[in-house]
């Protein structure tokens, strides 16, 4: 019996998914590997920068959304990336949420936590640490260049009333995409997230001041 037309355009785009995740090492395939399928199999993605021809650049970046940075050298869109330069949980992306709910983030860390998740606390001052450093660095600049202003001011002025204030934070024990990550966030609640580029999701409570931990605690997504 011969393959239906249908049934070989839909198979070749999913061999050239099996050969590009094969033969690019650096491609985080836990995170790309469902919207880069998704991408090839519209043929949106098709064409070789490399080789001169980006006919298909704008559309397959569109196709690949927020995961473009990670997933470019997937599709063999991008150079492939050194993580031994600079490994992914190094690197994170953090967003304020709209509508954070205190008392259901609350509600939901408390006591045991829920299966598939981490509950972490600790001092709101280690939260705050980094950015601490940071601002005397740039108060250090701005003493030597006059027109350099101050990020983050008023979490400077809250760092001394919070010496005692416990920050809580939930980390989601498997990789997820860094819009899986937000929604999961909203839908417990939280303040803001922090998505780090291996895929760890940390959901951040109401009680802390900046964003959360700068550690990957994420049982099955740590590297």
């Amino acid at each position: 019996m011969q393959p239906t037309q249908a049934h070989v355009s839909l198979f070749s785009p999913l061999l050239l998914l099996l050969s590009v995740l094969s033969f690019s090492a650096a491609c985080n395939k836990a995170l790309c590997a469902s919207d880069v399928s998704k991408c090839l199999i519209q043929e949106l993605c098709q064409c070789r920068p490399s080789d001169g021809n980006c006919s298909c650049c704008k559309e397959c970046m569109l196709c690949l959304g927020t995961l473009w940075e990670e997933c470019c050298d997937c599709v063999g869109m991008c150079n492939p990336k050194n993580y031994s330069d600079t490994p992914a949980t190094s690197k994170s992306t953090v967003e304020e949420l709209y509508r954070p709910i205190p008392s259901l983030f609350r509600a939901l860390t408390e006591g045991e936590a829920p299966i598939n998740m981490m509950v972490v606390s600790f001092p709101v001052a280690e939260e705050l640490s980094y950015h601490e450093n940071l601002v005397s660095f740039l108060e250090t600049m701005e003493d030597q260049h006059q027109n350099i202003s101050l990020p983050g001011n008023s979490i400077h002025a809250s760092y001394d009333n919070s010496q005692d204030n416990m920050c809580t934070v939930v980390y989601f024990d498997d990789c997820v995409s860094i819009r899986q990550c937000k929604q999961y966030c909203e839908s417990m609640g939280g303040s803001k997230y922090r998505w780090f580029h291996n895929a760890c999701c940390e959901c951040i409570g109401p009680e802390c001041v900046d964003y959360g931990s700068k550690a990957v605690k994420c049982m099955n997504c740590l590297f």
